[in-house]
């Protein structure tokens, strides 16, 4: 290694991207492709850095794979910042033992946080967890611990467990400080500040009370029968019945959670289900087939009882009823928590993260457009979306999780 490819990996490491390009900018060879790449993914070009790290990767002969492999890892961190989530993993998983085949410890634990890091932006929360359960932290320099312990409380947090979260995040604080890094600083910040804002509404005699992640969390342990409408589920004494693809379902429970103690009117469960004014019988016969898969679905946690007028919910041991509402209102609510991260999402990159349809996304961004909720950019296969960022309230109760059912 010469002394401009050490200067510029020097700088790197301490976050001076432009300190590094102005030692390798006019330079070709494979190692300075792939730091000058890396430098421009530290200052957003992720598109030109791609394409660099690609250049470097296969300019490296056959005798360098470890060079390989570290150009496969930072190609995996710019297509999450860019919110590519369509690659195979089989390349980052083959570059990680590549790295741990030649000792290179800290950039394999890079790679593990990588996968780990995309795994959590999709909401597979199980498999995110396993891969930091097999990570060691305890000999990583700053500022992988830093990113490691930020990658932990966003699990935390996403798994609701706010005091693991709150450690995670003063031991993320303590690493940035230590890298001496600003943006890495501001990023800890910012996620420590998540524990104070506003996560959601509850809803109880008709008013509307915010509450924090922390208060959430408590909601859910106080034993109450909690009809969630951030995930859109009912939970109960650690219980969970998730209804999101459900969705008569879940806008039958939604009615009879916020009109509890009381019962609800059939015609009115038939008009806020079924979006009709005029019931007739047929409806009539439809509301007692989804009330009866409603109350099969519903048993562990509570009964459906039906009265002169319409439904009663019951909860099991007279456990009181709470309905979670989302911070902000909107059917496509979670879209847009999704894309106020400030990152640019294809339709197909949102498509993996909320478990839908691609067709399904393109409708419901073309819902959001005219309001000014949601933005384009580029064109055809090229074209991305984005939101503003939503400062006055946390959207982790909103982001995809695939919880486990019962």
């Amino acid at each position: 290694m010469d002394s401009l490819i050490a200067a510029s990996a020097r700088a790197l490491a301490a976050g001076d991207a432009l300190g590094a390009l102005k030692r390798v900018a006019l330079r070709g060879d494979p190692p300075a492709l792939a730091l000058r790449g890396i430098a421009m993914a530290q200052l957003g070009e992720h598109p030109v850095a791609r394409d660099l790290l690609r250049r470097a990767a296969r300019g490296f002969g056959s005798h360098e794979d470890l060079a390989r492999a570290r150009c496969v890892v930072a190609e995996a961190e710019v297509a999450l910042a860019m919110r590519d989530l369509g690659g195979s993993p089989r390349a980052l998983a083959a570059a990680t033992t590549t790295l741990e085949g030649h000792g290179d410890r800290d950039n394999a634990a890079h790679a593990r946080l990588v996968a780990a890091r995309q795994q959590l932006l999709v909401g597979r929360l199980d498999e995110a967890r396993a891969m930091m359960e097999a990570l060691d932290t305890t000999r990583l320099p700053p500022t992988l611990a830093a990113v490691a312990n930020l990658t932990a409380a966003e699990l935390a947090l996403r798994s609701l467990h706010c005091a693991s979260a709150e450690a995670a995040l003063a031991r993320a604080a303590q690493s940035a400080q230590q890298a001496a890094i600003p943006a890495l600083i501001a990023e800890v910040a910012d996620a420590q500040a998540t524990l104070t804002r506003p996560a959601a509404r509850r809803v109880q005699d008709g008013i509307g009370h915010t509450l924090r992640l922390t208060e959430v969390e408590a909601l859910l342990s106080s034993g109450a029968l909690v009809l969630d409408a951030c995930r859109r589920g009912l939970a109960h004494a650690g219980a969970w019945q998730p209804l999101a693809r459900r969705p008569v379902l879940f806008t039958l429970a939604h009615a009879l959670a916020e009109a509890w103690p009381r019962d609800v009117k059939r015609d009115t469960l038939i008009a806020t289900a079924f979006r009709t004014r005029h019931p007739d019988e047929t409806h009539r016969a439809r509301l007692r087939v989804e009330i009866g898969r409603l109350r099969e679905l519903v048993k562990p946690m509570a009964r459906i009882e039906a009265t002169a007028d319409g439904f009663v919910l019951r909860p099991h041991d007279a456990a009181p009823v709470a309905v979670l509402l989302p911070p902000i209102a909107g059917e496509q609510a979670a879209l847009v928590a999704l894309l106020s991260d400030g990152a640019a999402w294809s339709t197909s990159a949102l498509s993996l993260a909320m478990d839908a349809s691609q067709r399904t996304i393109q409708r419901a961004l073309a819902d959001l457009q005219p309001t000014g909720q949601v933005r384009a950019i580029g064109q055809a296969r090229s074209r991305r979306w984005l939101a503003p960022p939503l400062a006055g309230f946390t959207t982790i109760l909103l982001l995809p999780a695939f919880l486990p059912t019962p």
